[in-house]
This record gives C-alpha cells, sequence and structure tokens, in this order.
C-alpha cells in the first residue's frame, strides 16, 4: 500500500459516520471500500488514456470564435489556450470574445455570427440563456460547442455537445476532503457564483457534504460572481474574521478564483494571520498548484485538465464539421493535495495528464 492510498484509508473511516443515503446504509465494511475507491481514484495518477481512439481527419482552415464567461477566470484561459495549441499548424482561427462576467441575454452567439464563425464555443457561458443566438446558429448549420455551458455533459439542447466533467462529483470530493482535513471540527464559509447553473451545482453538492458532518458548521454561503472577486474579496473577508472569529477554519470556494485574489497580501495576511485553511472546487489554476505546494492557504483543488479540454472541444468541432457524432467523452475526476502534486503537469503548476492525450489525438486527426 503506498502512503497515499493509507492516508486515504486512514480519512474514509473518519468519513463513515456522517454520510448519509443508500451509502450509510450498507456494512461499514461495504462503504468504506465504495467510498475509498471513489477517493482514491481521484487522486490516483491519470496515465491511462480512456478516450475516444478514432475520429476523422481534421478539417483544415476553419474560423471558431471563443465566447468566454471571464478570462480572468483560470478555466476559461486554460480552456482557450489548449484551444490555440490544438490548432497551431491547422489554418484555424481562434477569436476571443470576452464577456468580463456579462454574457446573460447580451445576444453574444449573435455576434459570434456576424464575425462569420464556422463553429463556436461558450465557455463558462450557461446555454440556456443564449437560447435565441444557439436557434440561429443551428439555423445557420453553426455547430455550438459549450465548456461549462451546462450541468450535463454529451449533447444537450441546442449544443453540438458539452465538455465537463461532473460538477456534483467533484464539488464532493472536494468537501468531503476538507471536512475529514478538519477531523470534522471544521467551521466553513463558502464562496460560490449562483449566476451559473455548473457553479451552483458545485456549492448545492458541497452544502449537501457539510449538512451530513454533524460536527461541522455551515458559517455562511457567500454569493461573490467571479468578475466581482478582485473589487470585494478585500473587504469581505475582514468582515468575515470580524462576524465568526475563531469558529471560522475553512475556506470552500466553487473554483480557485477566490484564492487567487485572497494571494493578494492584505488578504493573504488575513488568512494567516486565523490560520483558515482553503479547499476549491476547481478548476486548478497555477497560483492554486503554488499555494498546495508551499501548504500555506490552500490544502487542495479539484482541477480539470484544462488544456486536454481544448483539444477534446477541437475534437469535438471537428466531428460536428464532419457529420460526426460527438465523442461523448467524459473525464474523470481528480483531488489534488500536497501529496500527489508531483504528478500529472504538477511540476508546470497545471493538471495535464500523463495520459498522451495530444498524440492520441493527432494520431487519427493527420490519417
Amino acid at each position: 500500500m503506498t502512503a497515499i492510498q493509507g492516508k486515504y484509508l486512514t480519512v474514509l473511516l473518519l468519513v463513515s459516520c456522517f454520510i448519509s443515503g443508500a451509502m450509510a446504509q450498507e456494512n461499514p465494511m461495504q462503504f468504506l471500500s465504495r467510498a475509498n475507491a471513489k477517493v482514491a481514484k481521484a487522486a490516483a495518477l491519470k496515465s491511462k488514456w480512456e478516450g475516444p481512439v478514432e475520429g476523422p481527419k481534421l478539417q483544415k482552415n476553419k474560423k471558431i470564435v471563443f465566447i468566454a464567461s471571464n478570462m480572468n477566470d483560470a478555466g476559461n484561459y486554460g480552456i482557450y489556450t489548449g484551444i490555440k495549441e490544438a490548432t497551431v499548424g491547422t489554418g484555424w482561427e481562434v477569436l476571443l470574445i470576452d464577456c468580463r462576467g456579462l454574457c446573460q441575454g447580451a445576444g453574444i452567439v449573435n455576434q459570434a455570427l456576424d464575425m462569420k464563425a464556422n463553429g463556436i464555443v461558450l465557455a463558462g457561458v450557461d446555454a440556456a440563456s443564449q437560447a435565441k443566438g444557439i436557434a440561429a446558429a443551428e439555423k445557420a448549420k453553426v455547430p455550438v460547442v459549450g465548456w461549462h455551458a451546462n450541468v450535463k455533459s454529451g449533447p444537450v439542447e441546442g449544443l453540438f455537445t458539452n465538455v465537463t466533467t461532473n460538477p456534483k462529483d467533484g464539488a464532493q470530493i472536494a468537501a468531503l476532503y476538507g471536512v475529514v482535513e478538519s477531523n470534522t471540527k471544521s467551521g466553513i464559509v463558502l464562496f460560490t457564483d449562483s449566476s451559473s447553473p455548473y457553479l451552483t451545482a458545485k456549492s448545492n453538492a458541497i452544502i449537501e457534504i457539510i449538512k451530513q458532518c454533524d460536527s461541522c458548521r455551515l458559517l455562511s454561503v457567500e454569493e461573490l460572481p467571479a468578475y466581482e472577486v478582485y473589487k470585494k474579496m478585500p473587504a469581505l473577508a475582514d468582515a468575515l474574521v470580524k462576524r465568526h472569529g475563531a469558529k471560522w477554519t475553512h475556506v470552500i470556494g466553487v473554483n480557485d478564483v477566490y484564492f487567487d485574489v485572497m494571494a493578494k497580501p492584505e488578504i493573504a495576511a488575513i488568512l494567516a494571520n486565523n490560520k483558515l485553511r482553503g479547499l476549491s472546487a476547481g478548476d486548478g489554476s497555477a497560483s492554486a498548484y503554488k499555494r498546495i505546494r508551499a501548504n500555506s492557504s490552500q490544502i487542495g483543488t479539484v482541477p480539470e485538465p484544462l488544456f486536454q479540454h481544448g483539444w477534446q472541444i477541437v475534437d469535438e468541432l471537428n466531428r460536428a464539421f464532419s457529420g460526426v457524432a460527438p465523442s461523448n467523452y467524459v473525464t474523470p475526476v481528480h483531488l489534488v493535495t500536497s501529496q500527489n502534486i508531483a504528478y500529472d503537469g504538477g511540476p508546470k503548476n497545471v493538471f495535464d495528464p500523463d495520459n498522451d492525450f495530444r498524440e492520441r489525438y493527432q494520431s487519427y486527426w493527420a490519417k
């Protein structure tokens, strides 16, 4: 048994007392086996390729409009970077529209159509908020691929496909690790952004886990949209310390942007002075990796393989251009802590799985 496996075995013995539902009604050893498998899988190395092994040859010279909810978000930036990387030398032109948190109801898809897009990517933008524009794209036979554009992965109404890991699974892993790290004695403040159904699904899953822990306290749920974090976080952090005092031990965010802002010296001092511990349910920013490695204000994150998702989006768009069904590939949940940060791209401060995904896609794109 490895040190990591042993750690999680101990961890799961602690949590078996507070998980409700069908699993809690099982024999304790059965529960332990199921729970251990889930957490160990999330923390395990991601060296095996489980994605598509065949697909159409990559078409050349396409114009893609990438619509980002907010390019200050590490997730949006990572996806855009992955798409740009995957399309080098292909003749694909990738144009950026940054909504800066204000995409909803703006008819932004119509703007992309006016730019003569062959394909459109909605990154962190709720597809339902763009229903009219998506309908216009469908009429124009311009495929729309989402990333976090819907809570569900795969083909959904209006989208050729939606690329995402399961937000509930990822958030539950994050909350589970946070509760256990505190030995079920945590006082938690949750930062969320209800402007996105995807992030709302994460926060609901986190709350569900915390409520199942009898000795944990959910002190407050703070609504703080990503586009307002840099402006409002300093005053809010100070107010929360004054409000909760020593009862506040842990911070959980629906993504890393909250901790990226908290790294500013004036906020970092507040966290350090109050010995607060942070945990994120995504998306794995470079600064999050640095904080976890230093074991300072952040102890873990549940990142998505952003570059790999960028490559997958290119593959999905190419399938749409070629009249081929989407791949339906869903990447598994991954948990990063100080114990496994040395693997899967961790030394470069990114979750970049060691599964040769670039070579896998290129092998059939070039046929």
